[in-house]
């Protein structure tokens, strides 16, 4: 399969979860699909073979993760001007779930992102943040915490 089919396949497959996790980090649906253009740029220059779906999944989220942060730590992106973003797309049971996770530290916010929408285990999280899966574990049970007060929820509407 030449470079071009693989690009178009990734963008298919995976250009929402890319998207995403962009969002999840900046929180300006402009910002997140300029991220996610770099990501599959860095993809079709990148010379690595990848041996599975999941390695390739598992490399358009850590380049991602690494542009995102990189676009957050710029000196435009902390002088600008918050724009309010327009969640009407989603179904209205998520907007305010939503909104909730993107009000947490990036140290909490990612791993729920992580493990609730794009459905990776502990471990794989650990090995995509590189950090160790008893961290993530940890992070994961924080940031449901801080989701239930955000939430308001006493009946356990984020499960373990």
């Amino acid at each position: 399969m030449d470079k071009n089919e693989i690009l178009k396949r990734a963008i298919q497959e995976y250009s929402q979860t890319v998207l995403k996790l962009a969002y999840s980090y900046v929180q300006n649906s402009s910002d997140a699909e300029d991220i996610a253009q770099d990501v599959f740029f860095a993809l079709l220059k990148e010379e690595k073979l990848f041996l599975t779906e999941e390695h390739l999944k598992a490399w358009l989220i850590r380049v991602t993760i690494n542009k995102s942060k990189n676009h957050v730590k710029s000196s435009w992106f902390s002088k600008r001007n918050e724009m309010p973003e327009n969640l009407s797309y989603m179904p209205k049971e998520y907007n305010e779930v939503l909104e909730a996770v993107f009000q947490l530290k990036e140290k909490y916010r990612l791993p729920i992102h992580l493990f609730y929408y794009e459905g990776y285990s502990i471990q794989e999280i650990a090995e995509i943040m590189k950090i160790p899966s008893a961290t993530v574990g940890t992070r994961l049970k924080r940031g449901r915490e801080k989701l239930r007060i955000l939430l308001g929820s006493e009946d356990g509407f984020i499960n373990e």
